[in-house]
């Protein structure tokens, strides 16, 4: 489902760890501003400390990681208690692109980055509109609703 969101809810991109791969976040933060987001770009190779200080700074909703290079469960560890221990305990935390390395059960790694923490997990086959969609239900926004001032 496309629609306006005229709502301004501030998401942090960016990739994880030692990853240069641009290309995905480029994706996402062009999809989410599309969307009517505020998106932070944070670029690539990026560390979860940085993804905590730009969440503070900016009272940011979420926090949408790109990892293409198949280690993010390594890069990713200990990443919710970090966003936790800066008070940031029910923002949303999503990830997308290889989630590991090789042939893998797609099920059975987005659990484990559930378990450690993320509401959502996305194989790299995931089309952007699916985690739009998602963020905007998990925020509880509902196509056309108007920001104070906006339409």
């Amino acid at each position: 489902q496309t629609c306006a969101l005229p709502i301004l809810h501030t998401v942090i991109t960016g990739v994880i760890g030692s990853d240069a791969h641009i290309v995905g976040e480029w994706t996402i933060r062009h999809a989410f501003r599309q969307a009517g987001f505020k998106v932070v770009s944070l670029g690539a190779i990026v560390s979860q400390e940085e993804f905590v200080q730009a969440a503070v700074e900016t009272g940011a909703s979420a926090i949408l990681v790109s990892s293409i290079y198949g280690h993010g469960r390594i890069d990713c560890q200990g990443f919710r208690d970090k966003l936790t221990e800066a008070g940031l305990e029910d923002i949303l935390l999503y990830i997308g692109g290889n989630l590991a390395i090789g042939d893998y059960d797609v099920q059975s790694v987005v659990a484990e980055y559930v378990a450690m923490g993320f509401n959502r997990a996305y194989p790299a086959t995931t089309m952007p509109q699916t985690a739009v969609d998602d963020l905007r239900h998990d925020l509880g926004i509902a196509c056309g609703d108007v920001a104070p001032g906006a339409g």
